[in-house]
């Protein structure tokens, strides 16, 4: 079973790609997120260069000699929510093409597949997977502390960085607590498939146990935050520990990643 330390436990091999500094790393997960984001919505060369970043993404992750297993678990477990919103597509018609060309399909219900939807769809779900594949990549490569700092040096608002801070700091924590109360779940006969119990019982229990969740989390943090300010807390004095400098080789990946993203614009 993978768990979320297995997974942490990732960012903390010594690679070329972990060596880099944090601010470079996540600038590159914004850049490659905003240039995938801005491709054309339908567009014939869009799949080739999407295709050509993800090799690009790939090769990345073989040379930080992260765990495929857990790489692409953490991709599939994400996955079904863009697959969900591009499988609708074809059966739309997008309101930024005049056009259409009906697939002569007979479908129930009236229902009609547009090839620029299926374009579109397409073109959707291949994007998505390239964002997703350039944050898993980051937080593999960089631990969810550096990750926090890095954001708030290159200048991301300050309420943003603390509330990612709060919830470095005790998801580890909350999962522990979730695993707890399964257990205490399944020693009692619990389970959320059982068909000889009532649905609405089982509901019922699963929201008892998330508000049992979401109660202890705002406790908990309550009481964090009074005893950070009861110690000084919002004095500035919290970024004194982060004080490297981009390096050589730092420069050296940026360049050479616009280089590639440039190429596959230009050229591919």
């Amino acid at each position: 079973m993978v768990t979320l330390t297995d997974i942490e436990r990732e960012s903390y091999k010594n690679s070329p790609v972990h060596r880099l500094d944090p601010r470079v790393k996540l600038l590159f997960a914004i850049a490659i997120i905003i240039y995938v984001v801005s491709l054309p919505r339908i567009h014939e060369e869009n799949m080739v260069r999407l295709f050509a970043i993800e090799v690009y993404l790939l090769l990345l992750v073989l040379a930080a000699g992260l765990d495929l297993r857990y790489f692409f678990l953490r991709i599939l477990a994400i996955l079904p929510f863009g697959l969900g919103i591009a499988l609708i597509q074809p059966f739309l018609r997008p309101s930024f093409v005049e056009n259409y060309t009906v697939y002569p399909l007979d479908l129930p219900l009236g229902l009609s597949i547009t090839y620029e939807g299926l374009a579109f769809g397409s073109t959707l779900l291949a994007k998505f997977l390239v964002c997703i594949t350039a944050i898993v990549l980051l937080s593999s490569t960089t631990r969810l502390r550096d990750m926090v700092v890095a954001a708030d040096r290159i200048g991301i608002p300050r309420e943003f960085t603390l509330l990612l801070s709060m919830m470095v700091r005790y998801l580890f924590l909350f999962w522990a607590v979730l695993k707890r109360i399964r257990i205490a779940q399944q020693t009692r006969l619990f389970d959320i498939w059982n068909k000889d119990v009532p649905r609405r019982w089982v509901i019922e229990q699963v929201g008892n146990s998330m508000s049992s969740i979401f109660i202890r989390s705002y406790e908990q943090g309550e009481r964090t935050y009074i005893s950070m300010l009861c110690r000084g807390y919002g004095s500035g004095h919290e970024k004194s520990y982060y004080r490297t400098k981009i390096k050589t080789p730092d420069v050296f990946f940026l360049l050479l990643s616009a280089g590639c993203i440039l190429y596959i614009h230009l050229y591919v």
